[in-house]
């Protein structure tokens, strides 16, 4: 009996189109598994040897405790394929230890130039970042939204604010740097910090500071008195 392969089944039905259209979590176990198996045997296709494998281990629970020898053990399984499935659960065991309290706290506008200041000050170009914070000011990302000039019309709030509805953010602090070193805010910096701040407005998110740094020094609009 001829062993179905993954290219076999109807593209709906493969789990990386599935995952690409539909997300990771909407496959089951068994199809997370095959996708990182990548290929079964001559005797069965990878989504029977996923099911197998969960099956051999009673589920996830036995099998993020397996060994090489032991995963090496079942019949399908080399040890490219153990050492796949073992680095992957590594590392869903790494972000399961990740906490809050790993995250960097922005308490002050001083506490935001520090975050970037290092990597910003020297750049040849304007870099305009965002941070997107949670309930306790904790930064859960940092994202480069553009590079070049800044400019109202460039600037989209849709840019900006996807990401914080992506991560659901909070509030958000941006970022730019004048090349200069010169901290001092343009019109145009003013400009688009009040059009953030009427659309953050709008979804419920807080924009709670625009920074601008400059050569070892900052400028903050909110200090200012622009927001």
């Amino acid at each position: 009996m001829e062993v179905l392969k993954i290219h076999d089944f109807p593209e709906e039905d493969r789990p990386r189109e599935r995952l690409i259209h539909d997300g990771p979590e909407s496959l089951a176990n068994h199809e997370l598994l095959a996708i990182l198996l990548r290929t079964g045997s001559k005797k069965e296709s990878v989504l029977q040897l996923s099911n197998r494998l969960l099956t051999h281990f009673e589920g996830l629970r036995f099998l993020k405790e397996a060994s090489v020898g032991e995963l090496t053990s079942i019949s399908g399984i080399g040890e490219a394929k153990a050492v796949q499935i073992l680095a992957a659960l590594e590392l869903g065991r790494r972000i399961n230890r990740l906490t809050y309290e790993d995250r960097y706290v922005i308490k002050s506008p001083q506490d935001g130039a520090n975050y970037v200041m290092e990597e910003m000050r020297f750049l040849s170009q304007e870099h305009f970042v965002c941070l997107y914070l949670n309930t306790k000011n904790q930064v859960l990302h940092k994202q480069t939204v553009f590079i070049g000039s800044l400019n109202a019309s460039i600037v989209h709030p849709r840019e900006v604010y996807k990401e914080a509805l992506k991560r659901s953010a909070a509030s958000i602090i941006c970022i730019h740097n004048h090349p200069s070193g010169d901290p001092t805010p343009s019109r145009e910096d003013i400009e688009v910090t009040k059009r953030l701040t009427e659309c953050g407005k709008m979804l419920g998110i807080e924009l709670l500071d625009h920074l601008i740094i400059g050569e070892q020094k900052y400028v903050s609009l909110k200090e200012k008195g622009y927001l």
